[in-house]
């Protein structure tokens, strides 16, 4: 028999540990704001000692920043990624492996894309750099040479677009007046838009 009161701590291996503890702190700071989110309380949540938190990611503050910086932030396209496959296969794998992303995110995304948070101007350099790395993924996963170009105008479109992935994102999960296949929809078909329409276009002008 438990009771709620015994220890959750189990033995994991450090970067299980690890990864336990950010899930724990995204979760929080999804649901309250930073200055209501206390080291303790994240310990707490995941089960472990207070001085872990401190061991594996220093301050509160350098853990805050690592969780923006992974809500905002498309993760590298792992497995089979179609680069050889044709236009639709590819957009519909990037659309979907986003679309993944947020929703293992939660309310964390919807927090880290929300307009206020970039007044800071250490996430705002964060929330810059992660869209650019993450246009430069897609780019990538469209085939676009790493020296070409137009690469530079490329990467300022494909972040121009990731501000309407964004309010699709928080109409879908904030509001409700889309669902997953009506965002995937509207991403699909505006991302095979740019790619035979937009790139080639600036391609040839850059």
């Amino acid at each position: 028999m438990t009771t709620s009161s015994e220890p959750r701590w189990r033995r994991l291996e450090p970067d299980e540990r690890r990864e336990q503890i950010f899930t724990c702190a995204a979760r929080l700071f999804g649901e309250r704001p930073y200055a209501l989110v206390s080291t303790s309380d994240i310990a707490a949540e995941a089960g472990v000692a207070r001085g872990l938190i401190n061991h594996y990611f220093g301050t509160k503050r350098e853990l805050y920043l690592a969780v923006i910086r992974r809500a905002v932030t498309m993760p590298p396209l792992d497995g089979p990624f179609p680069l050889d496959g044709s236009l639709p296969e590819r957009a519909h794998t990037t659309v979907d492996h986003f679309l993944d992303m947020v929703l293992s995110q939660g309310k964390m995304w919807l927090v880290a894309t929300s307009e206020g948070i970039g007044r800071d101007p250490e996430v705002e350099q964060i929330i810059v750099d992660a869209e650019r790395k993450s246009a430069d993924r897609l780019l990538d996963a469209f085939g676009v040479p790493p020296d070409a170009e137009a690469r530079t105008q490329l990467n300022a479109v494909v972040r121009a677009f990731a501000g309407m992935v964004k309010a699709a994102g928080r109409e879908w999960l904030l509001r409700n007046e889309l669902d997953r296949g009506q965002v995937h929809t509207l991403l699909y078909h505006t991302l095979i838009t740019m790619h035979e329409n937009v790139f080639p276009s600036l391609q040839k002008t850059g």
